[in-house]
């Protein structure tokens, strides 16, 4: 990968090829004009304060993608961990959603779903305990994804402080208040920075990082026009990464000439220092998020054209894995002195791979990495992995494709197809403790409480298990029961 300089990076549509097995993460859009952009839009004239919080239990939040440390890790306490047989979670509330793919967030005792209904991008607040509805907002959409998945949203909602970011389908950027959803600044970022939609659209989620929000954007020269999806002929202007001013929407650097990817960036600390770690089309960008000065870059990804980077980085002390699914797998790094070295990666034939995670980030425990490996269906395993050695400890051939969110010692396993288990997280064998089927549980609709494709990630906050499905969200309460 070519990453000098600074600049920015922006959303990508995909071309109008035949793509079988996509991400299932999958997005393209179609951006539609919005009627305001960062300069002209409503700016509220102070920073909105963190809004008094409405959890009547304790716990941890959940405000963003792959959660409070950016790795679906939970250090929540008191989740029921023991189950007996032919129990299972009390279902709390659920919610109709529309179209999508995104997971919602937990915070401040609210809980946020972005969703498309026809043809507007709409943003559900609810109270996290209840379901009941506080506020919503809407903004147009254009979007029609030409593979066949469904038209709405793929990021999460981004909480913090006082604000909730969303980044559409589209590219739509924008900024509302958390208290009562008011529009605070919005942007065009595929307009603004001229970028060739991916294969399925926009679907990195947003970062912050103190007044700074970095988004993956990832555009093109504007001199050049380029059919969607049409990435081999696409060349980036320097905006893979761009950091906007929080409170106005106002661009502050931009930095990495790639492309933008599905992988949502992440903070860790290597060396004592703090970088972000974006994994953007070509491979991986680390660079200080308080200035925007690159470090160093590492190229990865499939000599497939019709592929994509999904998985998140994952950190261990000064190391940092990288894993993908179309082509060369994983690769392990070094980074030391701000610079990057190799230390392992997979062999070429599939098949010996230690992981290939197509979207759903592996999650780290001790030295064991815990994830899901293939593609599609046919060739997707739940496994564990060494991350000394790269020897796959076990592997589950349960022929779906799922996520996992780690929790004490435990893991809970969501399924596509609606199957939530409930697994030690033992590197010696696959330990399930329990498992509930949710896609033959009826809602009081008559359809199924959980309707594949079941690909958002599960949230936990506060002792409940916010899962989503293609119709709603279903609320569990996973707190170990008083004695």
């Amino acid at each position: 990968m070519n990453a000098t300089g600074q600049t920015p990076i922006a959303l990508r549509r995909f071309a109008l090829r035949s793509l079988a097995t996509s991400v299932a993460i999958a997005l393209l859009l179609v951006a539609s004009p919005l009627p305001c952009s960062a300069q002209d839009a409503s700016i509220s004239e102070a920073s909105p304060a963190a809004p008094a919080s409405l959890w009547s239990r304790d716990g941890e939040d959940w405000p963003r993608m792959l959660g409070p440390h950016g790795d679906n890790r939970s250090n929540e306490s008191g989740v029921q961990l023991e189950w007996p047989a032919g129990s299972e979670p009390k279902i709390v509330w659920t919610l109709p959603t529309g179209v999508g793919y995104a997971n919602g967030v937990a915070a401040y005792g609210r809980f946020f779903q972005f969703d498309r209904f026809e043809d507007t991008e709409r943003l559900t607040c609810v109270h996290a305990e209840t379901g009941k509805v506080l506020w919503t907002a809407e903004a147009p959409v254009e979007y029609i994804d030409m593979y066949g998945y469904n038209n709405g949203p793929r990021c999460s909602p981004l909480v913090d402080g006082g604000q909730v970011f969303v980044h559409g389908v589209a590219g739509r950027l924008a900024c509302y208040r958390v208290e009562d959803g008011k529009l605070l600044w919005q942007r065009d970022l595929t307009k603004d920075y001229h970028v060739v939609p991916n294969f399925f659209g926009v679907g990195s989620a947003p970062l912050v990082v103190g007044d700074l929000l970095w988004v993956m954007v990832g555009g093109s020269p504007k001199d050049v026009a380029i059919a969607p999806g049409l990435l081999d002929v696409a060349k980036p202007n320097g905006t893979a990464m761009v950091a906007f001013d929080r409170w106005t929407g106002e661009e502050k650097y931009r930095l990495g000439n790639d492309l933008a990817s599905y992988s949502a960036p992440i903070l860790a600390t290597l060396n004592g220092k703090t970088w972000c770690l974006a994994f953007c089309r070509q491979g991986l960008i680390v660079f200080d998020p308080t200035n925007g000065q690159i470090a160093d870059t590492f190229a990865w990804r499939s000599e497939v054209f019709e592929s994509v980077n999904a998985a998140s980085p994952i950190v261990r002390a000064d190391e940092i894995w990288l894993t993908e699914t179309y082509g060369p797998g994983s690769v392990k790094l070094e980074l030391k002195d701000g610079k990057l070295k190799e230390l392992w990666r997979d062999e070429k034939l599939q098949k010996n791979q230690a992981m290939r995670a197509h979207w759903a980030t592996p999650i780290l425990r001790d030295r064991y990495l815990f994830g899901c490996s293939g593609r599609n269906e046919p060739d997707a395993n739940l496994r564990c992995v060494d991350w000394e050695t790269g020897k796959v400890q076990w592997q589950v051939r349960n022929r779906d494709r799922t996520t996992l969110l780690a929790v004490q010692d435990h893991f809970f396993v969501y399924g596509e197809y609606g199957q939530l288990a409930l697994m030690k997280a033992n590197p010696d064998r696959a330990e399930v403790v329990i498992a509930w089927d949710y896609e033959q549980k009826r809602g009081e609709d008559g359809r199924p409480l959980l309707e594949a494709p079941t690909w958002s990630p599960p949230v936990l906050s506060h002792g409940y298990l916010y899962l989503r499905g293609a119709k709603r969200v279903v609320c569990l309460d996973v707190r170990q029961p008083a004695p």
